[in-house]
Parts: C-alpha cells; structure tokens; sequence
C-alpha cells in the first residue's frame, strides 16, 4: 500500500512552511496587494518592526527597527514590554513617513493574533506616526496599557507588599535607575522626544 505522504502525487512542504515560521498563502496575497509590509516579530526582550516591500529580486527592506533603538531617546526600561512595542511601532511610523511611506498592511507572521499583545501595540504605533493600516480597532491595546500603567500599577503594589519580590521582579529597572511607577512619566517623556526629533529635523512631511 503506498502511503499518501509518499504517493505520487505527494509534494514536499516548503522548509520554512514546515518550521512554522511562514504561511506561503497568506504571503502571496500580501505580495500581490503591493503594498509594503509592516512586519512585527517579537522575542522574549526585544522587538523588530520593519517595512518590508516585495521585490522581482526579492524583498527589500525600507525601515528596520529593534526595540534596542529607542535607548538612543532615553528609553529606560526593558525593550520587550507593551509600551516598548509602542514605542518601537511608532518610530519605525516616523521613519515610515519620513521617506514618503504612507500605507502599509500587517505582516505577524505566524504569531497569534491575540488583542490587546505587543504586536499589536507596534502596530498601534505605527497608526499613530501616520501610516495607514487596515485594521480592527478592537485590537489595539487600551491606552492605559500602552502606557504601562499596568506595569506602574503591580510595581507600586509590590514594592509595599513584597519589597524583596519587587526588587527581583523589576531589576532591570531598577538598575537603569527608572522605578516602576513612574513608568507612565517616562513613556510620556521619550514618545515626546521622540516625535519632536523628527518634527525639528524637518523629515516628517505632510
């Protein structure tokens, strides 16, 4: 008996379709919209977004972002959190609109699309530079949580519960000398740096 996954007919699954790291279906009707590629890939501490365009020669990448990037604006914190993922969306926007990329459709790969996720506060980042993406609203993160007033929140909570908890928890705050509850002020502060840098250098336009 000849098995089906031998047979014939049987073709070989393309290797990064069988490492699940890409849904080919979904792929080609991004590639044939022609619209450039917002890609969000998040890691355990960092997260990249890039605007991505499909090539003849291949994919050519217009904006690259890793979260790393927004120490360069005082960002504190950890790089992996929601307000990170903000962050990182929203400069990857302004860099977007800067060289004259005004629409962009969602590329998470084979993430799962869970509402309110890091995704899509990069996303929700990128709305917010400008850049027009076709999306459901009732995905974006509320905007408290972009903001961590989530994480302010716990970190206050803890530090009189269980200040040894707290200071374990929230090391790697503490050693870039930012408490978390004051996590909201700082967001505030280098999203604002952020976007004046770019209003001043005179590379946002219309």
């Amino acid at each position: 008996m000849i098995s089906l996954a031998h047979g014939a007919r049987y073709r070989v699954v393309f290797r990064r379709r069988r490492e699940g790291k890409t849904d080919y279906r979904k792929r080609k009707a991004m590639i044939l919209s022609g619209v450039p590629r917002l890609v969000v890939r998040p890691s355990l501490k960092h997260i990249i977004v890039q605007i991505v365009k499909a090539e003849p020669e291949g994919d050519k990448t217009s904006v690259f972002v890793r979260s790393s990037e927004l120490r360069r604006f005082g960002w504190e914190a950890p790089c992996g959190n929601v307000p990170s993922a903000y962050l990182t969306g929203l400069l990857a926007g302004l860099k977007a609109v800067s060289g004259g990329i005004k629409k962009a459709i969602l590329d998470i790969g084979l993430h799962r699309a869970s509402p309110g996720s890091r995704v899509f506060a990069a996303l929700k980042g990128a709305l917010d530079a400008g850049v027009e993406i076709p999306h459901d609203e009732r995905v974006l993160p509320e905007r408290s949580r972009i903001m961590g007033e989530h994480i302010a929140s716990y970190g206050r909570r803890l530090s009189e519960e269980r200040p040894d908890l707290y200071k374990k928890l929230f090391s790697k705050y503490l050693e870039r000398g930012i408490e978390p509850k004051d996590l909201t002020d700082h967001f505030t502060k280098v999203k604002e740096k952020m976007i004046t840098s770019f209003e001043e250098s005179g590379k946002l336009n219309g």
